[in-house]
């Protein structure tokens, strides 16, 4: 049972990474301030630091929670396409739930994908929440591979240090997707990120007006680079 003291700090602890975003959005991430959050609070620095030790303890929290909230976007983009739909078809649901998050919520995607903050540097519970999009992906592409959705190719020439990397990845994910599959995957789903990236952060300005319309193009291109030639 939760107790009112629970119930309190964990209220607390919401406010505190709200008052955070609410700076971050203001004055970016390199600018936050734990005396900056305490005094919209209403709160004394000493109390704040019972919750959050460190300007880095703070940031990492919102950071660990903005790449769980685009996980699970993700995720639940994955549940409602399931593979009979096809990898194309899956691919782009996926590409337009990351996008959607983002246009919503673009201070959070700034954070997880945009600069490094100077001087902070991202401890190893980042790590899984990190990955959660990105393995929805290659469960996209593996399924798709399964089904005979995704072109296995050939296997291509390529570095033995960028092999070694990838068969690090495979075996860390589980799945078995080949070198030269997981190779266009990365490209791929950089493009997708990429994408998103260039439209919030203005670089298409005045160069297209209907982004949801120009992004659903380049999904659909993005998934070409990985999916099975469709005959003519």
């Amino acid at each position: 049972m939760t107790t009112a003291r629970a119930r309190a700090r964990a209220e607390l602890t919401l406010e505190i990474k709200e008052s955070a975003r609410r700076q971050i959005a203001e004055e970016g991430a390199s600018a936050l301030s734990l005396r900056a959050v305490a005094r919209e609070l209403g709160m004394v620095s000493s109390a704040l630091y019972r919750y959050f030790p460190s300007r880095d303890a703070l940031l990492t929290a919102l950071i660990v929670d903005a790449f769980d909230a685009v996980g699970e976007v993700a995720e639940q983009a994955e549940r409602d396409t399931p593979a009979r739909r096809g990898f194309v078809a899956r691919w782009v649901a996926l590409g337009s739930a990351v996008r959607g998050w983002a246009v919503a919520r673009p201070h959070d995607y700034a954070l997880i994908y945009g600069s490094p903050v100077p001087g902070y540097a991202a401890p190893a519970d980042t790590v899984d929440p990190a990955a959660r999009v990105s393995l929805v992906a290659l469960r996209v592409v593996a399924d798709g591979l399964a089904a005979g959705d995704v072109d296995p190719g050939g296997e291509r020439p390529m570095p033995r240090a960028t092999h070694c990397e990838l068969t690090r990845l495979r075996d860390g994910v589980g799945l078995p997707i080949p070198d030269e599959v997981l190779a266009r995957t990365l490209l791929a789903w950089s493009a997708v990120l990429g994408g998103i990236s260039y439209e919030l952060f203005g670089h298409l300005h005045e160069i297209v007006a209907d982004h949801e319309a120009y992004f659903g193009h380049q999904l659909q291109r993005t998934a070409l680079l990985v999916a099975r030639p469709t005959p003519p």
